[in-house]
């Protein structure tokens, strides 16, 4: 698998020290990899560091052929049923804000500056976790750093994501922790959470334009 570093990043150190390594591995997995080859880096792509207001952090792409496509939670447009947990977040959506996007495609939050970034970019086909040791979250946890400079949202769901807090550095942020969205867990402290109209109120709160969750 060749994967090229996306322009607006390429000066974390993790594309010099740790990319190449981890495309070897890729190259000799024997399993489909998902998402495909050009969407691996479709997140960062989308956002460059100065454009991300907010950023929501996920675990790792799906691993149903055909669902994921390079942002945390977000799935192709064309994609029915929801996975369990994006279902989730829509209900939570719908509790919050009275509504909730009408397919699960989730770019459209790219667009205002919302950084939907999983700390494991890729995945093989049907084994969830199967690449969480590859290396991957080194780049989550340079991108935090880099996200730390001036204020940001930083909206951490699960345990898994809590676990990198630490690289959250500065002052001014707003941080978000709660349970998954999962159905393990959506019921111990997701649903009533309220992140998106709190991270509006944040954003409203410092002068910016809130995000518009659901598509116009």
């Amino acid at each position: 698998m060749r994967l090229s570093p996306p322009q607006a990043w390429a000066h974390l150190p993790f594309f010099a020290r740790d990319l190449p390594a981890i495309a070897a591995r890729l190259a000799a997995e024997t399993r489909p990899v998902l998402p495909p080859e050009h969407q691996v880096f479709a997140a960062l792509e989308a956002v460059a560091p100065e454009e991300v207001r907010v950023l929501i952090l996920g675990q790792d792409p799906y691993p149903t052929p055909g669902h994921a496509h390079g942002h945390a939670f977000s799935v192709a447009p064309h994609v029915r049923p929801l996975p369990r947990s994006l279902s989730n977040i829509f209900k939570e959506m719908q509790a919050d804000l009275g509504a909730s996007p009408e397919d699960g495609d989730l770019r459209h939050w790219a667009d205002q500056g919302v950084l939907l970034l999983n700390t494991a970019l890729t995945v093989p086909a049907g084994d969830a976790g199967g690449h969480a040791r590859l290396g991957w979250a080194r780049l989550a946890q340079e991108v935090i750093g880099e996200l730390s400079l001036s204020p940001r949202a930083f909206v951490l769901w699960g345990g898994h994501a809590q676990r990198f807090r630490p690289f959250i550095n500065g002052a001014g942020h707003l941080i978000l922790e709660s349970a998954h969205p999962s159905p393990l867990s959506a019921r111990r402290g997701f649903f009533g959470s309220r992140p998106f109209s709190r991270v509006n109120d944040w954003l409203k709160a410092r002068g910016e334009t809130e995000i518009s969750w659901m598509r116009t």
